[in-house]
């Protein structure tokens, strides 16, 4: 696993955006942040890559405003 700056960025940028999904899920009871909420968690363990990083977290961010209702 490589820890460039970029990477390390990532982590902690993606980091903060699942405990705000998760802390939201579990308070409004909305299952779907929780779930995307755990997903942000979980990729980075099985993502070394840079590019992919932000790319999936990106993704999974966007579904969070996309199947907000």
């Amino acid at each position: 696993m490589s820890f460039t700056a970029a990477n390390l960025f990532g982590q902690i940028l993606f980091g903060a955006i699942r405990m705000g999904a998760f802390v939201y899920g579990k308070k409004q009871s909305a299952f779907k942040a929780m779930i995307l909420g755990v997903a942000l968690m979980a990729y980075p363990y099985f993502v070394s890559d840079t590019y992919f990083l932000y790319g999936i977290g990106l993704v999974l961010t966007s579904m969070l405003f996309l199947f907000k209702g």
